[in-house]
């Protein structure tokens, strides 16, 4: 079997998380998938392209799946809670893609005890490196922060209407991560000349942003949510732009050395 991540280890408090970029699909599974599902329109195309020289420069670990959503989706509960109950969601083994198309052939999606054994195969053993790569840098600092990294369409109306802001941070409504956190890296958003941000709009964090931002336990965890007109071309070959790449990435860049500057302060605790 492939291996399900790559990482890069580094010594500051910071790590960078991209759960979506992966496009490793197993051959038995590709053989199931519709044409729509073959061309991977749900990828989080170049997200970790964008962070790793950052990364590198910043002294910040990045982690990134590199298997494709379409197995099965790190950001999702195994328990098949919905991250956004009343509206639009995908499965932990998604069925459809972003724009409402199958994703399997017919008779082929799989069933509970195949959905369970993708989640032993691929969730568990990723989640459970990505919990040590936390703890590693909160035995090292005395906390850690996370940053989920994220892509989507500008344009989905499956999930919402109009037009997305192109940065788009969530913080489970201020539960996963410090408000001075959030803050200092909102402010960074909010500022940045030539893009829209939002704060806990439609995507306020999925289940890693969720599930290990602890911030009584010393763990922080913010998700950001990019529009990938802001740095790709959304059809297909969904390619790189650099161009508009450049000025996103000094967006990343400084949103990273904020997260870096931060300390823990005492009574500075997250909503309930």
């Amino acid at each position: 079997m492939a291996e399900l991540w790559s990482l890069v280890r580094r010594d500051g408090p910071v790590m960078v998380n991209v759960p979506h970029a992966g496009i490793d699909v197993p051959d038995s599974l590709a053989s199931h998938l519709t044409a729509a599902a073959r061309q991977m329109p749900d990828t989080d195309w170049h997200v970790d392209r964008l962070y790793a020289p950052i990364a590198a420069a910043l002294d910040v670990t990045l982690m990134s799946a590199t298997h494709s959503r379409i197995v099965v989706d790190l950001n999702r509960d195994p328990g098949g809670n919905a991250l956004y109950p009343g509206a639009a969601n995908t499965e932990i083994c998604p069925t459809s893609t972003f724009h409402d198309e199958p994703i399997y052939l017919a008779g082929t999606a799989p069933d509970a005890g195949g959905i369970s054994a993708r989640v032993e195969q691929y969730w568990r053993p990723y989640q459970a490196q990505l919990a040590a790569e936390i703890g590693r840098i909160k035995a090292r600092h005395g906390y850690c922060i996370l940053l989920d990294g994220h892509s989507i369409v500008s344009e989905a109306p499956r999930f919402f209407a109009g037009r997305l802001p192109d940065l788009n941070l969530g913080t489970a409504d201020g539960a996963s991560c410090a408000p001075s956190l959030a803050d200092a890296a909102f402010a960074v958003l909010r500022s940045a000349r030539g893009f829209t941000a939002v704060h806990n709009g439609r995507f306020k964090g999925g289940y890693i942003t969720r599930h290990h931002g602890r911030p009584s336990e010393g763990v922080h965890a913010l998700q950001l949510e990019m529009a990938q007109s802001c740095y790709m071309d959304e059809q297909r070959p969904f390619e790189f732009q650099g161009e508009r790449a450049a000025a996103l990435t000094g967006v990343l860049e400084s949103m990273l050395s904020t997260l870096l500057a931060w300390r823990p302060v005492l009574g500075d605790p997250a909503k309930k």
